[in-house]
This record gives C-alpha cells, structure tokens and sequence, in this order.
C-alpha cells in the first residue's frame, strides 16, 4: 500500500521534472487566455486545464501538467483513436481521463516526452502513447506506453 506522503512527494518530483514542456503549455494557453479561454487547476487530471482554448480541431492537447482544451468540460465523451479509425468498436471514453494519462506520461518521461511521442508516429491511431492513453480511459490502468514485465 503506497503512501499519500510518498504519492504527493513523487507526484511533486514529476511535475518538476515536466517543468519544461509544463512551461510550454502555460505559455500557450497565455496566449489562449488573452483570446478568451479561462484556467482552473483540476486535482483530478494533477493539471491547470485551460478550456475554451480559441484554436485546433477540437479536443485537447497535453503539454506537461497543462491540459488545453477547445470546450468547456474534460468530462465530454468521446471515441478512442483505434474506434475513429475504424480499427474496433470501443464504448466512447472520457476525455479528461485520456488527458490524465498523458499528465502521467509526461510526468514520467518529463522532456523526453514529446520527442518520444513524435517519434512514436504523433496524433495517429498507431501511437503507443495514444493507445495506451485510451486504454487507461477505457480501463482506469495501464497508462504506460510499453509492455511492463
């Protein structure tokens, strides 16, 4: 049984070592709050989520501990990747949770991450990060991108 001293603690040490893509997002959503969006810290996805971000197709974009998003809520449901490709039919998700698994990831990975996640194929169905953030949102486990012994 872990802790909640020791999660807090390494939770602390991994938006830290996310600080720079963490300083990437809040630059990005400045410039998306001066258009109209608004920020809130959300305990649940351990982010500041800006929703009503003006730009992009829609959805979210995870950058560190920063979450932006185009609507209002990071309750909305939507289709996992591999449904939208026409891979499977998966129920439709959360998309905060799919959100929360990037949050984690990049704690992790800290600035490795987006290289990592571009050089795994970007926003694509094929992606590992992508498709273990879905699962996560599926499932509540298995966030990480690569098999675990």
């Amino acid at each position: 049984m872990q802790s909640p001293l020791l999660l807090r603690v390494l939770q602390g040490l991994g938006a830290l070592w996310a600080l720079p893509l963490s300083v990437l997002g809040l630059l990005a959503g400045a410039a998306a709050v001066a258009a109209g969006a608004h920020a809130r810290f959300e305990r649940r996805y351990a982010a500041l989520v800006f929703h009503g971000v003006p730009w992009g197709p829609g959805g979210a974009l995870t950058l560190g501990n920063v979450i932006l998003h185009t609507g209002t809520c990071l309750e909305t449901r939507c289709r996992t990747y591999a449904h939208r490709a026409g891979r499977c039919d998966e129920p439709l998700i959360q998309l905060g949770d799919h959100e929360r698994a990037h949050v984690f990831q990049a704690m992790l990975l800290g600035p490795l991450f987006l290289p990592l996640y571009f050089l795994c194929g970007g926003v694509h169905v094929r992606n590992r990060f992508e498709r273990a953030a879905d699962r996560y949102a599926l499932t509540g486990q298995g966030w990480w991108p690569w098999p675990t012994p």
